[in-house]
């Protein structure tokens, strides 16, 4: 596995990824497992902070599944409870989501056009989480 490091020291990833399509979620969760990296997945949007783990990076999120609302609330819940995840958004309407703000010293979302490959996005996540002074932080 090619974990990121900071510094001196190796950290692992660990992601949470939410989808309703079942095929996405396995599907992705299955790819990322194969690469070494941590994860989890929910069908759930509304109860997304109750099941993020204290040591997940990143949330890899599928809004076009979800009503537009529910997402945005989501996504300002996520920010404000635990601002130093990074919010990944693979979507068919990047426009819709590329202004979204970051809270504080947490991560703007990475917005990612469907489609794409897991190799992809994983590795969108990876280059976004070592260009970020803070990412250190949170993977530690």
């Amino acid at each position: 596995m090619r974990a990121l490091h900071s510094g001196r020291r190796r950290r692992s990833l660990h992601v949470t990824i939410v989808s309703d399509n079942p095929e996405t979620l396995d599907g992705l969760e299955s790819y990322l497992r194969r690469a070494g990296v941590m994860t989890n997945g929910t069908r759930h949007l509304e109860k997304l902070t109750e099941v993020i783990p204290p040591v997940s990076a990143v949330v890899i999120l599928f809004p076009d599944d979800f009503y537009f609302d529910l997402v945005l609330s989501a996504l300002e819940t996520l920010r404000l409870q635990r601002p130093t995840i990074l919010p990944v958004l693979i979507t068919s309407e990047p426009k819709r989501f590329e202004a979204l703000p970051a809270v504080d010293s947490g991560f703007a979302p990475l917005v990612v056009p469907k489609p794409v490959w897991g190799c992809t996005i994983l590795d969108a996540v990876r280059a976004r989480l070592e260009a970020e002074p803070h990412a250190a932080q949170e993977l530690g």
